[in-house]
């Protein structure tokens, strides 16, 4: 069996939902390798939103592999997009980890405020989903969280951990595209 057979299953035993998978086969994302794919997930047993997932973003040849997901409140073909650049530039730039952060160059969904991912641990699904062992490889599949431009820089500037508490002070929305950020423009 595969990483990318396996890793799929490790996706299904954490969520227990039905998948596709989806190619983006635009720009110069098809140089990425041919076995990339985005997973796309209904609505399932243990969430009730689509769930979009890489499969072959990192190989066992990384230092420190990683998969990423977003979850979404409608099925989007954007977020095949956003994951397939984000994933290419993963292997053809810097390689990614937890608490990077990327710019999508597009909103999120629609006329999302949200244009920036955030490299996060997968809280809704704890170590469960985030640790896939293969071999003696560990693989940490991480949580690409939506973000716009004014929480990134309050990252940068404070830190994650501030950026995180400022998330669960806000009642933060993590599947809303229209959300308003939960940083005032004046946070200094």
């Amino acid at each position: 069996m595969t990483y990318r057979e396996k890793l799929k299953i490790h996706y299904h035993n954490a969520w227990k939902a039905e998948s596709k998978e989806i190619a983006w086969s635009k720009g110069p994302m098809t140089q990425l390798d041919r076995d990339f794919k985005v997973l796309q997930f209904e609505p399932g047993e243990y969430h009730d939103m689509w769930i979009y997932a890489t499969t072959g973003m990192s190989d066992l040849s990384f230092l420190d592999p990683i998969e990423l997901h977003i979850f979404s409140s409608v099925p989007s073909d954007s977020i095949v997009e956003i994951l397939t650049a984000v994933a290419y530039c993963h292997k053809n730039d810097i390689p990614l980890n937890l608490g990077h952060t990327v710019n999508f160059g597009i909103p999120w969904l629609n006329k999302s405020r949200c244009t920036f991912g955030l490299i996060s641990l997968p809280y809704l699904d704890g170590p469960l989903l985030e640790n896939f062992t293969i071999g003696n490889t560990i693989v940490k599949c991480f949580w690409l969280i939506p973000v716009t431009g004014l929480e990134v820089e309050y990252k940068n500037s404070k830190g994650l951990e501030s950026l995180e508490n400022e998330f669960e002070k806000g009642r933060f929305n993590y599947h809303d595209p229209n959300r308003q950020s939960v940083i005032s423009q004046n946070y200094g």
